[in-house]
């Protein structure tokens, strides 16, 4: 299997214009004011929100094939390399599963609304923007270590910045989102306006989660390069010899002694 630098650019692609387009629709619809709505909250109606979850969960697949693959690349080098092997341990094994509840929890998002099942919402959302930063800093604590054989410093730094930024604003996202729906006093959070309360912690978390989502994709983006300097090859196919006479003789010996 070869052009496996397309997965992270399909990542990036898709996920960009999931967001994109699924706010441009709603705004369209008139189900969200176009100042700066939380993503979620584009994607809440019909039908942008069967759109988003559809393509979402297209999206989850593609990233988890994405996780899998930068986990077996760095599981070859440091089969290869011992120095990588013994600074590594673990580390690998984790940021594999790690990322794939992070999959799990964008596949949330994408499917349970926040108007519809709140909770199962809230809990996706956590587990994609928490679960994800994790993987992030782990990507980019390997990073450093297999640079000699994989990658560039230019590379592991620049993940390094994105983690930060990742994590500030996740933070933000958080402190401010909770602030905001506490103030709130309107009657639809999708249809958020400054008279309503909480306008500047609204504003503040929304925009977060639109840096957040956006520095998560660019992070994807990264892998590339490095992507394009391996391969997968099909698993071999082996056949199993199969004794023929002696998967009928039960039926023949009880044939003879009928």
């Amino acid at each position: 299997m070869s052009n496996l630098y397309l997965l992270p650019i399909s990542v990036f692609l898709l996920f960009n214009f999931t967001f994109i387009g699924t706010y441009i629709a709603a705004v369209l619809q008139g189900h969200v004011v176009p100042t700066v709505p939380y993503i979620s909250d584009a994607a809440t109606y019909s039908p942008e929100s069967c759109v988003f979850g559809q393509l979402i969960s297209i999206g989850c697949v593609l990233l988890g094939i994405t996780i899998y693959v930068r986990y077996r690349q760095i599981q070859e080098i440091s089969y290869r390399h011992s120095d990588v092997r013994q600074a590594i341990g673990r580390y690998s094994v984790v940021a594999f599963w790690i990322g794939i509840g992070s999959c799990f929890g964008i596949s949330i998002v994408g499917n349970f609304q926040e108007t519809n099942v709140r909770i199962a919402h809230y809990v996706g959302a956590f587990l994609a923007f928490g679960f994800g930063t994790v993987y992030f800093w782990i990507q980019s604590y390997l990073s450093y270590y297999i640079q000699p054989y994989m990658g560039t410093m230019q590379k592991a730094n620049l993940r390094l910045l994105l983690s930060v930024v990742c994590t500030i604003f996740f933070m933000i996202v958080s402190i401010t989102g909770v602030i905001s729906h506490i103030l709130f006093q309107g009657t639809d959070p999708r249809k958020w306006y400054p008279s309503d309360g909480g306008w500047e912690y609204h504003v503040a978390s929304s925009i977060s989660e639109w840096i957040v989502a956006t520095t998560f994709c660019f992070y994807v983006l990264t892998f590339t390069d490095e992507f394009r300097a391996m391969r997968f090859d099909h698993p071999p196919l082996i056949f199993l010899e199969i004794d023929t006479t002696r998967m009928y003789e039960p039926v023949i010996n009880e044939a003879a002694t009928s």
